[in-house]
């Protein structure tokens, strides 16, 4: 019978404290992108598109809104025989007391999983990143070194190369190379290329490194799996990406990320890359067309199913359901499901959450704009009151109650919680 020879196990269960208020209620990998989809939506899709069919989901923080748009799998045709999506939550057993405790324990507590279904190749994967990749190219890479691991990378600025898991990869081949060094967020980076925490592992030197890994004190791929298999001489390689790759980790790399879907030659074309999402989350399917109004514009920005726009429209994104009302202006800013922007109301740079009401002649961020200013987030289910003022850089946590907004605006980098 036939089985497939890869197995994923895609990293989705986590939130980052510098996307704030967009992961209060929601793991990062299911934050919503680019106009209709979320953002696990993409290493779903690659794994689609490459061939890959039976896929696990590790989830731990708040995974309902992920559990939700995951569904059957139905989205991504994971549906079948020997197909499908998995989702595995924490648990506690008599042997095991912990949640996970990192990237590596989440994966080493679903060795029965892994070991149930005897893949040839085992991808690990984050599924909080931005970018389009043929798997299928870096597990032919991978076969053909014979490696123990092979990792991706992307070459990155010498300057911001610090914030990420950084290689030196043997120079000689555009595809790739063997690993020379790695080190973690080092404060002086030796090499330039970026992981992508995209991982091939010949499955049992990955089972064998995990258990290792269970008598130290830290549970990462990048701190402590990579760093051990180096010193104990694996046949570790790294894969060279050239393609786009979205960062999304802090509000400002999520926004300019959103912006590179926009412009004449946008970096990110979901539909050249074939995202797929669940239509029938919040809908998306049953809402009526995009309605601009006589006095509506849309310039150089994206519209989906249920929106209304009376109102202008600049350089934004803007999700189902969102009415922009004659007299509101939006520029720059995402503004997710089921936004509604009141007559007078002025966005600038804002990053709005679902379900929040911009009442008459509400202003937020800098008035002028300009290149520099700061993106100011909007927590969910907020009611701005009439006339507020809100600064730029500016955070507002979710469901604030209405007797909470303070009589005075937010100035620049204030913040409401």
């Amino acid at each position: 019978m036939y089985r497939p020879s890869t197995l994923a196990m895609i990293l989705a269960g986590g939130r980052v404290d510098e996307l704030g208020v967009l992961t209060h209620y929601r793991p990062k990998s299911a934050v919503p992108f680019g106009g209709f989809s979320r953002v696990i939506d993409f290493p779903l899709s690659n794994l689609l598109h490459s061939g890959i069919e039976r896929i696990a989901i590790l989830s731990q923080y708040r995974s309902y809104s992920l559990i939700n748009h995951i569904g059957t799998g139905a989205a991504w045709d994971m549906i079948g025989r020997n197909r499908g999506i998995s989702i595995l939550p924490p648990f506690k057993d008599y042997d095991n007391p912990h949640w996970y405790r990192g990237s590596a324990d989440a994966v080493y507590q679903n060795l029965d999983y892994m070991q149930y279904y005897g893949p040839s190749l085992i991808l690990v994967l984050s599924g909080d990143h931005i970018y389009q990749m043929d798997y299928r190219k870096m597990i032919r890479y991978h076969d053909a070194q014979d490696a123990d691991l092979t990792a991706a990378f992307i070459e990155v600025a010498p300057e911001s190369a610090s914030r990420f898991g950084v290689a030196q990869i043997e120079e000689g081949d555009e595809e790739g190379g063997r690993m020379l060094s790695y080190e973690e967020k080092p404060a002086e980076p030796k090499g330039r290329w970026a992981s992508l925490t995209v991982f091939c592992f010949r499955p049992s030197v990955l089972f064998d490194v995990l258990k290792k890994n269970q008598q130290s004190t830290s549970y990462e791929f990048g701190r402590d799996i990579i760093p051990m298999m180096m010193r104990e001489k694996y046949n570790v390689h790294g894969y060279k990406f050239r393609g786009y790759w979205g960062y999304t980790k802090t509000i400002d790399e999520y926004w300019q990320t959103s912006m590179d879907l926009l412009g004449p030659a946008p970096k990110i074309d979901q539909e050249a890359w074939g995202i797929r999402t669940n239509l029938g989350h919040r809908n998306i399917a049953d809402r009526q067309p995009v309605m601009i109004g006589g006095q509506g514009s849309l310039d150089n920005s994206i519209a989906y199913n249920g929106c209304i726009i009376e109102g202008t429209v600049r350089n934004s994104i803007l999700f189902p359901g969102v009415h922009v009302l004659a007299g509101a202006e939006v520029n720059d800013s995402v503004l997710f499901f089921d936004n509604i922007v009141h007559p007078g109301t002025r966005l600038n740079r804002v990053v709005s959450d679902v379900n929040t009401v911009y009442n008459q002649d509400v202003w937020i961020g800098s008035p002028d704009g300009g290149e520099h200013a700061r993106v100011s987030v909007i927590g969910w289910n907020n009611n701005v009151p009439k006339g507020f003022r809100i600064g730029s850089g500016c955070t507002v946590g979710p469901r604030i109650a209405a007797e909470s907004w303070p009589l005075k605006n937010l100035n620049d980098g204030e913040e409401l919680r």
